[in-house]
């Protein structure tokens, strides 16, 4: 399982959100087809673009609770101190793409800062 962990600012379009997918995807070689899942916090499980990009790339969007982001966060490479304030987790698009990849799960890297987006890219641990 390939996830894309999203992080942004509130209102941004889904343009944006697509474009740093694939621009974090690009980093490491890989196309939109190597996602499984988009995911994100809760607190922007009502982020119509992030909605629309999972809408656009026929992915579901996975909202990842407070508790599952928190266990996540000290495997986080990055640090927002606005992500630490408002989230509670240094990165919210590192730790949700961490939990929804699950045990063992793996970033490809840091998170890719394009704008007002965060995307970062992780693998599931029982991957090759």
């Amino acid at each position: 399982m390939m996830v894309a962990g999203i992080g942004c600012r509130k209102g941004v379009g889904v343009e944006e959100v697509l474009a740093a997918i694939e621009t974090a995807l690009e980093a490491h070689g890989l196309a939109m087809t190597a996602l499984s899942a988009l995911a994100t916090a809760a607190f922007k499980k009502d982020e119509e673009a992030i909605a629309a990009a999972g809408r656009t790339l026929s992915l579901p969007v996975i909202v990842v609770d407070d508790s599952a982001l928190q266990a996540a966060s000290s495997d986080t490479p990055s640090h927002s101190d606005l992500s630490q304030d408002v989230a509670g987790t240094p990165s919210v698009s590192e730790a949700s793409a961490l939990a929804v990849a699950g045990t063992g799960a793996k970033l490809l890297g840091p998170r890719t800062v394009l704008g007002p987006v965060t995307c970062a890219i992780a693998i599931s641990g029982d991957a090759p």
